[in-house]
């Protein structure tokens, strides 16, 4: 079957997420692991670009995959289960001091059929700095919708139930620290009456981090 190149760079961005998402691996990770800048590797997740010949058989190596498992749809159950549905960007959050969610739909973003089954997602667009370098200002996150999360782990909180804030979680005895990547900021403890009184509610995990060029 013939593809035109737009439609090529949406196989191998939808396949490479898919693929990720399987064995795990963040894109964070797999820059890392590979020495390939962010930038290009969001590109190819994106279906902006795609990648070389030769980084294809990179990427294949390390996915432990073929090409057809990149390069093409697939059968009709795996074409379903690439081309997957859309999600709504809700709004954005602040990732620095944080500020009241805006529940308006900025734009949408696909997450393949498998990741889709997995549990409710959504996406959220990221305001601030105080979570770089890792994520940026303007990034869309994507949420996996659950009340509790490992320490350790990047959440949206909702705190006082109108302000959303994008941080990392750490679990204490006595209560949770919501902390920032970016050591410019101070860690904002609340103890277990604090979550209780405030209250402080976790929305959801993040899984994974789009930017946009």
């Amino acid at each position: 079957m013939r593809i035109d190149a737009n439609e090529y760079a949406k196989v191998i961005a939808r396949n490479l997420r898919r693929l990720m998402y399987e064995r795990d691996i963040s894109q964070s990770k797999m820059c890392a692991d590979l020495n390939i800048p962010k930038q290009t590797v969001s590109s190819w997740m994106n279906g902006k670009r795609t990648p070389k010949m030769s980084m294809i058989d990179t990427l294949c190596e390390y996915l432990n995959c073929t090409r057809s498992d990149l390069m093409e749809p697939g059968d009709e159950k795996t074409r379903s289960a690439v081309l997957g549905t859309r999600i709504p960007v809700l709004g954005k959050v602040a990732a620095g001091i944080p500020i009241s969610a805006i529940q308006d739909i900025l734009d949408y973003e696909e997450i393949s059929d498998i990741m889709g089954r997995s549990g409710e997602y959504f996406g959220l667009r990221i305001k601030g700095d105080s979570m770089s370098p890792r994520i940026a200002e303007g990034d869309t996150v994507i949420v996996r919708c659950q009340s509790d999360a490992e320490s350790g782990d990047i959440v949206i909180a909702q705190i006082n139930g109108d302000a959303a804030t994008c941080k990392k979680l750490i679990k204490h005895k006595e209560g949770i620290s919501l902390v920032s990547l970016n050591p410019l900021y101070e860690p904002m403890f609340y103890s277990n009456e604090d979550i209780e009184k405030i209250p402080i509610m976790i929305l959801g995990k993040v899984v994974e981090n789009r930017s946009k060029f």
